[in-house]
This record gives structure tokens, sequence and C-alpha cells, in this order.
């Protein structure tokens, strides 16, 4: 090993905002959670539905919090990092995964109502968690937050508007923090997932040729998991990720490197 570059992850308190996920089904924030669980962390899991975050306890099979909660509320998200404190010690990682698709319609149709709402859920908890959590890391010396975005964040061509407006927000957001809080030895980096399969996704129903279309929308042809994003989240909570902080890193198998699917001829 280096010196100096370790994983760092034992016995670390780690806070997953939309912990849960339909059924047996694997989101990007139960994959989260059970990484850095079988990592060593420590995991706090909160939810909106309770029974999501406590079959994602089951799936860990170790020590782990479940916290029943709307982050879109100030004294809900300060009650989330005081059970962790209580329960563990402290707060070493913020995961912010908690996000929605959101009102349809572009600016001329969308619904006001729906779309200040959804961004208080995409946009505005993050901020909640991170102004109740980042106190804590700073007692301790230094913690990570990893946020959640998408590649719709990142550049345009989706039909509606709320969703790529509230993930950008995310995405510079998380610059925004990466600076505000490296004194306290606190980094702050952000996830931008691609057309992975999973149950926010599936859900309400998808074809195969529907599937097979989503998986040809990226370089490689193949089909992310939650997992995929997941493994990015343990990497940038992570000690390897020591020297990391503002990045925004696309785990999307290539779609944001290109502007056309069509690969080159090799000969």
């Amino acid at each position: 090993m280096t010196p100096g570059i370790t994983q760092e992850l034992q016995g670390k308190v780690a806070i997953i905002t939309g912990a849960g996920s339909r059924a047996e089904g694997i989101g990007n924030g139960r994959a989260a959670a059970i990484l850095l669980a079988q990592a060593g962390a420590r995991v706090v899991l909160v939810d909106s539905n309770r029974a999501w975050a406590e079959r994602t306890a089951q799936m860990i099979e170790a020590e782990s919090l479940v916290v029943e909660a709307d982050v879109t509320q100030p004294d809900a998200c300060r009650d989330i990092v005081a059970q962790a404190v209580a329960r563990f010690g402290g707060v070493d990682v913020l995961v912010n995964n908690v996000g929605i698709g959101g009102a349809r319609g572009t600016a001329v149709d969308v619904d006001l109502a729906e779309w200040n709402h959804e961004l208080l859920v995409n946009v505005t908890s993050m901020m909640l968690m991170a102004k109740f959590a980042v106190p804590e890391m700073a007692r301790r010396s230094g913690g990570t937050i990893v946020n959640i975005a998408s590649v719709a964040g990142l550049r345009g061509g989706t039909p509606n508007l709320l969703y790529p407006t509230s993930k950008g927000a995310v995405v510079n957001m998380t610059r925004a923090m990466a600076v505000h809080h490296a004194r306290d030895n606190i980094r702050v980096n952000c996830v931008c997932p691609g057309m992975l399969h999973t149950p926010m996704v599936y859900a309400g129903g998808m074809t195969e040729e529907m599937r097979e279309a989503r998986r040809n929308r990226s370089l490689l042809r193949s089909e992310g998991t939650g997992w995929d994003c997941g493994a990015a989240v343990l990497y940038l909570a992570s000690g390897y990720a020591r020297w990391m902080t503002g990045v925004i890193l696309p785990v999307d198998a290539g779609a944001t490197a290109t502007t056309s699917l069509d690969l080159p001829d090799r000969r």
C-alpha cells in the first residue's frame, strides 16, 4: 500500500439520504449504503419510507440506524444529524442522494407549485443536510460529502425543465461547497449517474425495446446499475480520494464524452 493512502472507512459514520429502494431493487442510495457498510462504516439510513430503509438495513447485516425523515424540513435534517451523533458519536460522511424526476413541462407550461416543491427535494434538501452535518465534521477535523446529481445536469436535451435545472444546481453547489469547507478539511464531490437501470427508472414500467435503447445511449453500449453509482460514492468517500474535492464524476459509460455515439472505424 502506498504510504498515507488508505480506504479509511473503518468505524467512520456515514449518513445516506434516500437509502431505501423499492422492494428488493438496488437504487443508488441502497447500493452506496451497502458498500460503505461493507467497507467498515457505521451507516445511518435515511428515507421517507421507513420500510424501504429497514430492508436496506437487513441487506447490510451490520450495525446501522434507520431514520424516517423528510429532508426538505430543517428540523428533520437537524434531528438526523443529532441521532447520528447520539448513536455513533459523530458524522464523517454525508451522501446526499435524495432526488425525484420532478415536474413535467417547459418554462411555458410547468406547474409552479410542483416546481417549487421539487427544487426543495432535489436541491434544498442537500443544503439542509450539509448545514447540520458540516459542523459535526469540523469537530472531527474533517469529513466528506458526496452529492448525487445526474448527467442531465451537465448538458441539455431533456424534455422537461425541472430535472436538468435542479441537477445542474447540485453540480455547482458541489463546487461552491468544496471551496467553502476546504479549510475544515471537508471534501465535497459529486457523482453524475447516466442511464442506470434502477427501481426509480423502471418502477413505472419499461419495455425491452426501451431498455435496449437506454443501453445504446453510451459509448460502452452496456447497462449500468445502482452498484455503479454506489462504487463511485464509495471511492469518493474513502481515503483513496483524499486529494479530490470539487470533482464532478460522471458514471455514464462515456455518454458525456462524445457528441456522437457513432464509434469511429479503427481500421
